[in-house]
Order: C-alpha cells, then structure tokens, then sequence
C-alpha cells in the first residue's frame, strides 16, 4: 500500500510529537507525554540548573508535595501514602522487599502478569528461601460470558490458590500482556481478611480506567506509572503504601536522609524525597499532565464512539471531568476498533468488553505462538516477525506477543485521543494482507 494511502490521525495528535509517518497503535507500552507537559518539565529544568544546590536542598521537598498532592486528588488518597519514583517495577520491587518474607512463604501470582515484576518476586522469595506460585487465568475467556461471570471465574481463580503459607499476593489492575481489567474489589478484601499482603501493579490504571479509588480498594500497596496514561514524562511513577505500613518501609536505597530525620516530616517521605542525585523535572511535571490531559479531554467534541458497557464505579474523577470525558472516550474508541477487527477477522472476542479499558488484545488466527519481548531472538527487533512486517511495510507500530503458557500469537492495540478509527481500519487491512501472506508461505 503507498505511503499516502495512510489514514491520518486524530486532529488532537497535534499535542503530542509523534512522527506523522507512523501509525502509533501503541500508547500502552511507553505512553506520550505532550508538548505542552514536555515545555513544562524543560521549564523546571532550567529552574534546576539555575541554582542546583537551592533546588535540591530548599526546594525539592516542597514542589515533590504539591506533586504528591495532585496524583492523590487524582486517584483518592492522602497526599502522604505516597512516594515518588521513576516506574512500576521499581514499585513491585520496593514493596515486596518491605514484606517481611521468610522461608516457607508464599508470594502468589498469575501467568498474565508483567515478566519484569515476576522477575524481582522470583528474586526476592528465592533469597528468603519463600516461592512464588502461579494461578492460571482462564485465557481467552468462555465466549458470550458476562462481565460479572468473567470477574468472577478470574478471582476464583486466583483465589484458589491461597494457601496458609500465601503472605503475598502480587497482582495487577490492568494486564499487560492481555489488557484485562482485573476485578480487584472482588479479591483484594478476601486476601486483607486472611491477612495477606496485596501488591497491586497498577501500572496501566491512573488515566485508564475512570472509577480508580485507592481509598476504595483497600490494597496495601499500590504502583503505577504517570507516563501511559496521564502522559507525564517518562521515569514518573508513584508508590501507595497505607500508613499504618510505612514506619519500617524503605526504599530499595538508602541515601543520608536515612540518618537526618526532619522534624515534622515522616521519615517514610524523607528517605523516598531523595534517593541519590537525579533529574526530578519528570515527577515535577506530573501535574502539569493532569492538567493538559483534563484540558484535552474537555475539548473533545460529542461526535465520539458510541456507548460503551460500564463497569461498577465506587468513585468517579468528578474532580477532572475532562480526564474522565477523555478516559471514557478512550475506551470507547479501542471498544469500537476491538470490534471492527474481531468482526472482519471472523474471530470472536477473548474478553467481555466490561474488563477492557483503554488497551485491548486480539488473538490472530491460524498463528502460533510469537513469544514475550524478552525472548526475541538476538538477530530481530521484535519477538514476531509479523510485527516488523507491520512496522517495515505499513508503518504501523503495534505489538505482536504470546501470553506466557500460552501458544496463540495475539495482538495488542491501544487508544489515546490521538487515534482515529480510521488507523484501525487500515490495521485490519495491513493484517488481513500479512497473515495471508504468511499462509501463502507456509504452503510453499
């Protein structure tokens, strides 16, 4: 197909700087942090250079609050339970160091969960002679189940692998090799009541999925990163910890607040404030995000994709009704899209739309398993062939993966205001061509 054949974009990918000769399906993976938030963050550089040493020692910990503010209106809770790091693992990590693990434990996960978190729970039990223990989720899910059937037989589960050796439960809010939206409120409260650690990598959540309540969902930790969805500038996440948790809580490095507590100030935010010398502009710029995403959202217009299923709501960014205009409209958009290629792939869906946000998987018919990222062959960029084929001949950027024990190839698309139908239409093309393609080889 020639290059101007290409749909464009949304009208409103002008706020970000993504290259025009790509079709960018995948804001999932890395997000996009706009220009207008990108002037921020150099605004505060600058501010940094001008005068490092009263930067760091007269100013850090007053603007690190007023971010910890803004991300705590934006997913309910107190400015306090929060601490300020540079991504999700590095949360999953922290917490589960913090957890008290001894040998004979069990750390609970499920095969859906991200390689790199598995990583460090696989560390971390192996050296406190504790392990891990993996529930299977159903994959692909019953066909013509409901949401609420579906919620359910993921938490049964999970559930049904505790044990009295269970001390940990690691799990996520929104899958990230199958976009699933897992029904916390139906497993975080058995797990408290049994006294078990939840750890939830929240990765994908904040500016996904618009009922995002901390202060709701009663986990003990909580971890997520502000570059997917509310589009800061990479290296910017955030780590929940309830406060009755915090006096013996530590990050992963000890710096010299460790040994010069402040007076007032809990030593759980002195020692996470400043962790060595790095470049904290993308943190600082964390509310600038949710600024330029709420004022995105409200410029949306009403010609949007149609209804979408609604999932239970205990509480609503009411505070933002732009991000919430945005993350619905989102939502909708990869509903629409997860639509459009199921029905002229003649596949049927793998999940009930009430699990899915703003990041939908669709497995690809007639393909075998294409492997994790992490498992691509030295001599490719990617681990499928199909997805360099896609990027090479269409210009189409969108991932091509295997959920882990499982055979079938699937891909995963994502939905940000600066999509349009119309690039999903061109996927579905661009698809159906190599998958032929691949079937005319393979008879060969």
């Amino acid at each position: 197909m020639p290059l101007s054949a290409k749909p464009s974009p949304s009208s409103l990918a002008s706020h970000w700087s993504i290259d025009p000769g790509y079709v960018f399906l995948n804001h999932g993976s890395f997000g996009g942090t706009p220009r207008r938030v990108l002037a921020a963050q150099d605004s505060i550089r600058a501010r940094l250079e001008a005068e490092p040493v009263r930067f760091f020692v007269e100013e850090l910990h007053g603007l690190l609050d007023e971010t910890r503010r803004g991300v705590a209106a934006f997913v309910d809770c107190d400015w306090d339970e929060l601490a300020l790091i540079t991504n999700a693992t590095v949360g999953v990590a922290t917490a589960l160091e913090n957890c008290g693990l001894h040998a004979g434990d069990e750390v609970l996960v499920n095969n859906h969960e991200y390689p790199a978190c598995l990583n460090n729970a696989r560390r971390i039990a192996g050296r406190c002679g504790a392990s891990v223990v993996s529930a299977t989720l159903p994959w692909p899910l019953p066909a013509g189940c409901s949401g609420e059937e579906a919620e359910r037989l993921i938490a049964d589960a999970i559930l049904s692998r505790v044990t009295d050796k269970t001390r940990v439960c690691l799990i996520s809010h929104v899958t990230s090799p199958s976009g699933l939206v897992l029904p916390l409120h139906r497993i975080v409260p058995p797990l408290r009541a049994r006294n078990i650690r939840t750890v939830v990598d929240g990765a994908h959540a904040p500016g996904m999925l618009d009922s995002l309540s901390l202060r709701a969902l009663g986990c003990d930790y909580y971890t997520a990163n502000c570059h997917k969805w509310i589009c800061s500038p990479k290296g910017s996440a955030f780590l929940f910890v309830r406060k009755e948790l915090q006096e013996n809580f530590r990050p992963l490095i000890l710096s010299n607040n460790a040994e010069a507590p402040k007076a007032g100030r809990a030593q759980f935010l002195t020692e996470f404030d400043f962790i060595g010398t790095s470049d904290p502009s993308g943190l600082l710029a964390i509310p600038e995000a949710i600024c330029t995403m709420e004022a995105i959202g409200a410029s949306l217009t009403a010609n949007e994709p149609g209804s979408a299923s609604a999932r239970p709501a205990p509480h609503l960014v009411t505070n933002f009704p732009g991000f919430l205009k945005l993350m619905r409209h989102n939502r909708e958009l990869v509903l629409q899209a997860r639509r459009l290629i199921v029905e002229a792939m003649g596949i049927p869906a793998v999940a009930p739309e009430e699990l899915i946000g703003s990041i939908a998987s669709i497995f690809i018919p007639g393909a075998i398993g294409g492997g994790l990222p992490s498992q691509r062959p030295s001599h490719r960029r990617y681990a499928d062939p199909l997805q360099e084929r896609l990027l090479d001949h269409w210009q189409i950027q969108v991932p091509v993966w295997s959920v882990p024990g499982t055979a079938q190839r699937l891909t995963r698309i994502s939905a940000q205001a600066s999509n349009s139908i119309e690039q999903y239409r061109y996927f579905v093309t661009a698809l159906q061509e190599e998958l032929a393609r691949e079937r005319s080889t393979a008879g060969r």
